[in-house]
């Protein structure tokens, strides 16, 4: 048996096309709250949460500014496939928004694809972000019907150098921006997206963001860091992760603090969570408080991203034996087990009408 050649961008390809998944967001005031909708469609969600969400978009003119950004990383890896190879079509399909997932798999069976490798703009394991959208494709290839091409999903990638170094630069820039004699005593907080209890204790969504955080912080020559939370939308009933970023920026001013950086190591690219709840949110508080804060930049399309999704995407395509993981953590399955990130309980509801057992 030969290993392939790595250096010839147009040897044989195990998939058709790749499917680039996202989440989706509004393109205008119009879709705010037909997408919410979406988003929160069968969750125990209050209608004051979610109209209380969507101020957040009407803040920014209706327009969530994921879609431009999925655009700039879907051209750069393009780009990165036509000159490293395999030189295979990308496609893109949605969660909650247009271009939705059925749309984007029809069309791809129009195409003749038979066999796709799905990219998830999400790092981290729990049931959002990798079996939701493993039942987001299941239930739109069924949508289309028998010409519906096969679809793989490709491994997490929180503990990748090609995600881990260029987080670490962002840090090491944020934290360049203060006086060179106050640096090294700036702390950072690292932040992700807040999810239910529930959720968190059948997933290792803690231990993988744990991890990243923990390599960035080596590599970025940072002592003083901590994981928080953001963005948590459930009723107050329900246990969600703390602590809150805002809350704990409370509680280091209280305790002296008055220099912070802000690290939205969970997410990659500087959509509405972070332009609302960190650079609106979280800004004012600081100002309010006197810290003098600076938020880094997320990964976006940073050069060696681009080129880690390309070599996630030709681990699987092309059979490379080599699949590239720092720290800790191994290297995540390539296959998800059927009992993995499943889905959160919903609380029980006896008699009384009072819920038993732990909300989702």
């Amino acid at each position: 048996m030969t290993t392939p050649d790595a250096s010839d961008p147009d040897r044989p390809s195990a998939y058709d096309a790749v499917l680039f998944v996202s989440f989706g967001g509004p393109d205008g005031p119009d879709d705010v709250m037909p997408f919410l909708e979406n988003v929160l469609r069968g969750r125990n969600v209050p209608r004051e949460r979610m109209l209380e969400v969507a101020e957040h978009y009407h803040h920014f003119g209706g327009k969530s500014p994921i879609n431009e950004q999925n655009r700039a990383l879907l051209a750069a890896l393009r780009a990165e496939l036509d000159r490293r190879g395999p030189r295979i079509p990308v496609y893109w399909g949605n969660r909650n928004w247009h271009p939705l997932l059925t749309d984007t798999l029809r069309e791809m069976a129009d195409a003749g694809v038979k066999r796709a490798i799905a990219f998830v703009t999400s790092a981290f394991s729990c049931y959002s972000g990798c079996r939701q959208y493993r039942e987001n494709i299941a239930a739109a290839r069924e949508a289309v019907g028998p010409r519906a091409p096969e679809v793989d999903k490709i491994r997490v990638f929180f503990n990748h150098p090609g995600f881990v170094e260029p987080m670490a630069a962002n840090v090491r820039a944020a934290l360049g921006r203060f006086a060179a004699d106050v640096r090294s005593s700036v702390p950072v907080l690292f932040t992700a997206h807040s999810i239910p209890m529930s959720m968190a204790d059948t997933s290792k969504y803690v231990s993988q963001l744990t991890e990243s955080c923990r390599l960035v912080a080596e590599r970025a020559g940072v002592t003083d860091w901590r994981l928080v939370w953001q963005s948590r939308s459930g009723p107050p009933t329900q246990p969600w992760l703390e602590p809150d970023i805002c809350d704990t920026i409370r509680d280091r001013h209280a305790a002296g603090m008055r220099r912070l950086v802000i690290a939205p190591i969970g997410f990659i690219s500087d959509h509405m969570e972070v332009l609302y709840d960190l650079d609106t949110e979280a800004a004012d508080l600081c100002r309010e408080l006197g810290v003098e804060m600076v938020r880094a930049a997320t990964v976006g399309t940073a050069p060696e991203f681009v080129s880690m999704v390309r070599d996630l995407i030709a681990e699987r395509a092309l059979g490379l034996a080599e699949r590239p993981a720092i720290g800790n953590l191994p290297a995540s399955h390539d296959v998800c087990p059927l009992d993995c990130c499943p889905a959160p309980q919903r609380p029980q509801m006896p008699a009384g009408g009072r819920p038993v057992g732990r909300p989702a």
